[in-house]
């Protein structure tokens, strides 16, 4: 018998500051970016899933900022504050340094974030990582148990599962590999397989991906 074919419905991500959960992995991130009167620039470290761009975008909104998306020319015709996210991502190290130069000149505010350390990256450019090194630095730590269950529950509850059986969050920290990303992960290869075959969500049908 032919498996159900399913659609993959997108669902909405609420990013603001009511929504973003705050515990000791992340609460020195959390004060400094949603700080409104706080006017120095921040590179924000932190796995990936961890929430640096849910915090980016609350900082965007506050700062009435732009998104670096190699629009050097708007950015500067405009004069605002700006957002770089995934630093190390398709990097052009002449270009960052110039748009971070313009902004210091012009006492615009810059909020970076980075998946990996500015130490980590062989920079071609030095004064590019001088530049950096001034900035405002905060990280958010790895995943403990209690931001993993906030982090699972907010994700099942975004794929409408229904969970009656709370053994379920006992039995996936046990299993699953505890990062941000692998729960992410998990989560979306629960809910492909729950509308494949129609079923909600139970320890048996874990168990198949796990």
């Amino acid at each position: 018998m032919n498996e159900q074919i399913f659609f993959d419905f997108k669902t909405n991500t609420v990013l603001d500051i009511n929504s973003f959960f705050v515990n000791r992995t992340n609460e020195k991130a959390f004060s400094l970016i949603t700080n409104v009167n706080f006017l120095e620039n921040i590179i924000l470290v932190g796995p990936r899933k961890s929430g640096k761009s849910h915090l980016a975008n609350i900082w965007r909104n506050n700062k009435k900022a732009l998104i670096f998306k190699n629009n050097i020319d708007e950015i500067i015709s405009q004069n605002k504050n700006v957002l770089i996210e995934n630093l190390f991502y398709d990097l052009d190290e002449e270009k960052i340094f110039y748009l971070i130069n313009h902004c210091i000149s012009h006492k615009l505010n810059v909020l970076v974030t980075s998946d990996i350390d500015l130490y980590e990256y062989n920079f071609n450019l030095p004064d590019l990582l001088s530049r950096l090194k001034v900035f405002n630095y905060v990280s958010i730590n790895k995943p403990d148990d209690e931001i993993l269950i906030n982090v699972l529950t907010k994700l099942l509850m975004e794929k409408q599962f229904i969970i009656k059986n709370k053994d379920i969050f006992e039995f996936l920290l046990k299993r699953v590999n505890r990062t941000y990303e692998d729960i992410y992960n998990l989560v979306n290869k629960m809910d492909k397989l729950s509308l494949e075959k129609k079923r909600q969500l139970t320890i048996p049908l874990i168990r198949e991906l796990i």
